[in-house]
């Protein structure tokens, strides 16, 4: 899964910086207001809510920003939208199969957002399980390489149920079934190691190898369908070589 790993390790130093910072903001900031809706707003019950605040100060989101959320989601402040998650599936260009996540207050608009970014870009809805037994929920942690090597990370995290660390180059991936998340993230933290993200993700099985034209066409129709407001993730079941990453920037 490394060409796939490095491509969402990619987005996410680019998405930083890049002008949809503040679309990025607001999905971080939905992600800890349901959180904080679904396990209630005391950190220590709800690791849910730890690790969406985690992610969105790694991403320089305003911690007043991360405080209203909280206090929105769980009540303690009026405003809060009713948010829905919703699970479209689909095919891309070159048979890619996409998993498209939405968190949304209006059903119908998340609906018509996706099918329109789908059929725009050589993609279509497909019927719900069609490619969803494609992927599995998986743990996923995010840790920064600085001085570290893959046996430090190895060592922290295999007693906790890792079940494997991939080098993505900046940063290593630790996987792990999804129940295991915490256990693996309190191990690392109980090592002393740092980690931008911990989530539950959805990991492909199997993966289909793009080309560069391919690679430009798949990255186009994931672009259009983050630009939604109401999409919040996209899963993809790509490969792209690190030679293909470089041709498309």
């Amino acid at each position: 899964m490394s060409g796939h790993s490095k491509w969402a390790t990619t987005k996410h130093k680019k998405a930083v910086i890049d002008a949809k910072r503040g679309k990025m903001f607001a999905k971080l900031i939905k992600n800890i207001e349901v959180a904080a809706r679904t396990g209630g707003g005391d950190l220590a019950g709800n690791p849910t809510l730890f690790d969406a605040i985690q992610k969105a100060k790694k991403a320089s989101v305003p911690n007043d920003n991360i405080d209203r959320a909280v206090k929105r989601g769980s009540g303690a402040e009026a405003g809060g939208a009713d948010y829905q998650t919703i699970m479209y599936e689909g095919y891309g260009p070159s048979g890619v199969a996409l998993l498209v996540e939405c968190l949304t207050d209006n059903r119908n608009r998340a609906a018509a957002e996706v099918r329109t970014a789908l059929t725009r870009n050589g993609g279509n809805l497909a019927d719900p399980g069609s490619v969803s037994y494609l992927f599995t929920r998986k743990g996923v942690i995010v840790v920064p390489k600085g001085e570290l090597t893959e046996d430090d990370v190895l060592t922290a995290v295999l007693e906790a149920g890792a079940e494997e660390v991939n080098d993505l180059g900046e940063a290593f991936e630790v996987i792990s079934e999804a129940g295991d998340l915490l256990a693996v993230r309190t191990a690392l933290q109980g090592a002393g190691i740092d980690y931008d993200s911990a989530e539950a993700q959805f990991v492909p099985s199997t993966q289909v190898p793009l080309d560069e034209e391919g690679a430009r066409k798949v990255f186009k129709l994931v672009d259009a369908l983050e630009d939604s407001d109401d999409v919040q993730n996209v899963y993809a079941n790509f490969d792209v070589s690190d030679e293909i990453m470089e041709a498309v920037g």
